[in-house]
């Protein structure tokens, strides 16, 4: 069996211009590129698993993109970055509760667009190579199988919350910065008004579990977040 390139790419948006344009540009770059114009083709292709990463515009003829991001997040973890319009708060806030990665905004920098891919790209391939599993507490990571637990219940995290929590582990008992976590999962520096990390570890939280009780991860204002250090639940 042919193995999938490591770089191929779907980018969903009914813009041809800009496929044809960021086609061309992300080719020279050691892409394989691959574009779709509508929401149903684009899920349809997105859940093909010849891709190792989504592009995926929110405004879409037919299904649009948030529905498209919401159905392939019922079927895959593939990574997927959105492009939304520029002032688009709420959509974009929404696609990373749906499971994004990341978002950008147009127009954009092809650059910029082949920077974040390339970021997550390497989180990706650096969380796949991870062979020892992380345990602190009654949450386990098996960084092989891509597999998160807490009491032995298993949890569905995407690659940036999985990259995130693993981050959080591997510093059990200390805060880690927001421009820490920006720059460690997500590759780039953390912009202002920049809430990306803040929606991620919030889905976070309320897939290991939130209750006054036992709370795993703490946000400190002004600071970042801290895993908190406590027995396994017997």
């Amino acid at each position: 069996m042919r193995s999938m390139p490591m770089d191929r790419v779907l980018i969903i948006d009914d813009d041809a211009e800009l496929c044809e344009l960021l086609a061309a540009r992300m080719s020279g770059e050691g892409f394989d590129i691959e574009a779709v114009q509508d929401g149903n083709r684009g899920l349809e292709r997105a859940l093909s698993c010849e891709h190792s990463l989504v592009v995926l515009d929110l405004m879409l003829p037919g299904m649009g993109g948030l529905d498209v991001l919401r159905q392939l997040r019922t079927q895959s973890p593939i990574p997927v970055l959105v492009l939304t319009a520029r002032g688009e708060d709420v959509d974009r806030i929404v696609g990373l509760e749906i499971g994004a990665d990341d978002y950008l905004s147009k127009p954009f920098n092809p650059r910029e667009l082949i920077a974040r891919i390339r970021a997550i790209l390497r989180r990706t391939i650096r969380v796949a190579a991870g062979t020892n599993p992380l345990v602190v507490g009654d949450i386990r990571l098996d960084r092989a199988s891509r597999e998160a637990r807490v009491q032995s219940r298993l949890i569905s995290l995407t690659s940036v919350e999985f990259a995130l929590l693993e981050m959080l582990m591997q510093r059990a008992g200390q805060i880690v910065t927001r421009e820490e976590l920006t720059e460690g999962v997500l590759g780039r520096k953390l912009g202002p008004f920049d809430r990306v990390i803040d929606v991620h570890m919030s889905n976070i939280r309320k897939k290991l579990g939130m209750n006054q009780e036992l709370e795993r991860i703490k946000a400190i204002r002004g600071s970042g977040y801290l895993l908190v250090v406590r027995a396994e639940t017997k």
